[in-house]
């Protein structure tokens, strides 16, 4: 198994404290209110800390999917946290699991800074497909602004 690793950082108007408690405190409840196509978020296994798994079901292109989330490191004190697609239709048939680590820290006028770091844990030597990368990050970056739209319209 390979691992390659991306990074990415991204800016929000939202300040780090509450953002951070959207993306990982709250997410069960505001993802669904906040994207139509979200439906439900079920613990599968876990009580919510490391270690938790979720199924996250969603509709896309008229159909019911899942992905599940695996809670890898929750770290409120520095705003950090870790998670791994473990299944689902998120999970490219070339990768064991891709985990995301985010960090958020201050940004400018208030809002926050959100880095993060991306391990794509390949099942043999083979890079990750580019196209998949592609429409994974597109995908993500849309969730995130989207969320960010709520707390935003809802603060």
């Amino acid at each position: 198994m390979a691992v390659f690793t991306f990074e990415d950082q991204t800016t929000s108007p939202v300040a780090p404290a509450t953002l951070y408690k959207a993306l990982v405190k709250d997410a069960d409840d505001i993802v669904p209110k906040a994207v139509d196509s979200f439906k439900s978020v079920e613990v599968v296994e876990g009580n919510g800390g490391p270690g938790t798994i979720k199924k996250i079901s969603f509709v896309e292109d008229g159909e019911t999917k899942f992905v599940l989330h695996k809670i890898e490191g929750i770290d409120e004190a520095n705003l950090g946290y870790s998670y791994s697609i473990v299944g689902g239709v998120a999970l490219p048939d070339t990768a064991e699991k891709i985990t995301i680590d985010t960090k958020l820290s201050d940004g400018p006028n208030g809002g926050s800074v959100v880095k993060l770091s991306i391990k794509y844990h390949s099942k043999g030597d083979a890079p990750p497909n580019e196209e998949e990368l592609k429409t994974g990050k597109a995908k993500s970056d849309a969730l995130f602004r989207v969320i960010e739209a709520y707390l935003l319209a809802n603060a």
